[in-house]
């Protein structure tokens, strides 16, 4: 269970969630991201709202260290120019740098965590990878499913709002990411890929 503690030392580890900024894109499926950001920020009860390193940030104890929570606000496919800046500024390596984004090959609310590997096509996660130099940081991907047919714009599926079972799933599947995120940093990736996955 989290609950708040003062952060002790300097950030060793940034949670950048995905997603664009504005109301019209709240409560979308590219937004997961920046919910499972909400959802940690809710649970230690501290607001995500400094702005710096082109995000919104905020400084947490989450798994026993001190951790940068990140919503960049540069739009989704800038993501790398933020991730970049703060990685620089705190020294913090890819390896400790966990990105949450929506994934549409994953069923509603499945979760799917890795160390690293390919942007999928997600233009987020593509320019984070060119910002790092590096494809080697972990992923937490949410699923929101798959467009309806193959004529669908996927810009407009992915912008749009899910509801019913999906959002109820996805809803369930942003807490899980959550507590996942918190155990990845606090037991490493093999427990929290075998419990999550």
């Amino acid at each position: 269970m989290l609950f708040f503690q003062k952060p002790k030392g300097p950030v060793s580890w940034l949670v950048v969630g995905l997603g664009n900024t504005g109301d019209r894109y709240e409560g979308t499926r590219h937004n997961v991201g920046f919910d499972v950001v909400d959802q940690i920020a809710d649970t230690l009860d501290i607001p995500v709202q400094r702005l710096k390193y082109r995000a919104l940030t905020n400084t947490a104890a989450l798994g026993g260290e001190t951790v940068l929570l990140m919503k960049p606000v540069t739009f989704m496919n800038l993501s790398g120019e933020a991730v970049e800046q703060a990685a620089g500024f705190f020294k913090v390596p890819p390896e400790r740098i966990i990105v949450i984004s929506d994934e549409v090959a994953l069923e509603p609310g499945k979760l799917r965590i890795r160390e690293g590997g390919s942007a999928g096509g997600h233009n987020g996660l593509k320019n984070i990878i060119a910002h790092l130099h590096s494809d080697h940081f972990p992923r937490i991907r949410v699923g929101v499913g798959q467009k309806p047919h193959p004529d669908y714009d996927m810009a407009d599926w992915v912008l749009g709002k899910p509801q019913g079972e999906d959002r109820k799933n996805i809803d369930e599947a942003v807490k899980r990411a959550a507590q996942a995120v918190e155990v990845y940093i606090r037991d490493g990736a093999q427990k929290a890929m075998s419990r999550f996955n």
